[in-house]
């Protein structure tokens, strides 16, 4: 009689414990958790931004966050009161001693507020979820085009005043850093052939639909990287090195379908099917769910494209 008054007891403790746990899970959700696309008025200029915020244990908030410059940064607690929201997160590529501290509000799928440069500087930004971009159907792909023409920058054009970029006999030259290069027209899913070769320790990026910006640069690593060659910078790191090393030149096929993004590189498969969670530091906004164009990084050093050629969804 105690052996089974003892296994009932404990069934009733355990079914209570993972009821318990179950109930709590849900209550604690919160409508913040996922991804949001943000835009930041920074007065001279509009920067693109992105947060993402996930569930930790039953009742933490953490996330990621990427400002207009540099990498996804880790955010170790979320702090939520009803509608409202705030982090404070230590400078990365910011100017000034200080952290950097945002707060806003939630309505519905939309997010406003304030970010606090370390320096001071007050910026107020807008927001909205972001999407999932799932592609219901299998893809069918167009017919290749040359974005490149061998013998000037047709077709392109740049993100600021300067223009360095010179294309001569078959090769896309960037000589010194200056401006991005992006092209006119505007692609959703694509795969994309391109070649590049980069002088020792320069710095360059293929950003796709100008958002995702694949790494290209020298890296002295022993192991990869995600803000290094090869690498969706901040977020996924490549499977293995692959890089000939400065001077050579090297290849990278591409392959975007919604977020999820294969490379190539040197004829090795370095990242296959994965999800790219949201746009990259020096993305030209954070519209994900628009088209966009393919931008060449050439404001981190002197770099060489040749053999662009892309191949559209129909």
């Amino acid at each position: 009689m105690r052996t089974r008054s003892f296994a009932m007891l404990f069934t009733l403790a355990t079914l209570f414990v993972f009821s318990d746990v179950a109930i709590s899970g849900t209550f604690f959700a919160n409508p913040l958790e996922g991804r949001w696309d943000l835009t930041v008025d920074m007065v001279y200029k509009t920067a693109p931004s992105w947060l993402e915020v996930r569930h930790s244990g039953n009742s933490g908030l953490v996330g990621y966050f990427v400002a207009d410059g540099g990498s996804a940064r880790p955010v170790s607690k979320v702090s939520v009161d009803g509608n409202t929201f705030s982090f404070t997160i230590p400078p990365q590529w910011e100017q000034g001693a200080g952290n950097l501290e945002l707060k806003g509000v939630r309505d519905g799928d939309k997010v406003s507020g304030k970010i606090t440069q370390p320096d001071g500087k007050v910026f107020s930004f807008t927001g909205e979820r972001a999407p999932t971009l799932e592609r219901k159907s299998p893809v069918s792909w167009g017919a290749p085009i040359e974005l490149f023409n061998g013998k000037n920058t047709n077709g392109w054009h740049t993100s600021g005043e300067k223009q360095q970029w010179t294309g001569v006999g078959g090769t896309l030259k960037s000589p010194e850093s200056g401006s991005n290069l992006i092209t006119d027209q505007k692609f959703t899913d694509f795969k994309l052939h391109i070649e590049f070769r980069y002088p020792a320790h320069s710095n360059s990026g293929v950003y796709l639909r100008g958002r995702y910006e694949v790494q290209v640069e020298d890296s002295k690593s022993t192991e990869p990287k995600s803000e290094e060659i090869g690498g969706i910078y901040g977020f996924i790191t490549p499977n293995e090195l692959f890089t000939k090393g400065p001077g050579q030149w090297q290849v990278y096929d591409i392959t975007l379908i919604g977020r999820t993004v294969t490379v190539v590189a040197n004829g090795k498969t370095i990242i296959c099917n994965q999800l790219i969670p949201g746009i990259t530091g020096g993305a030209l906004d954070s519209k994900e769910g628009e088209p966009g164009p393919i931008m060449l990084q050439g404001d981190h050093g002197p770099i060489a494209y040749r053999n662009i050629v892309i191949t559209p969804a129909k």
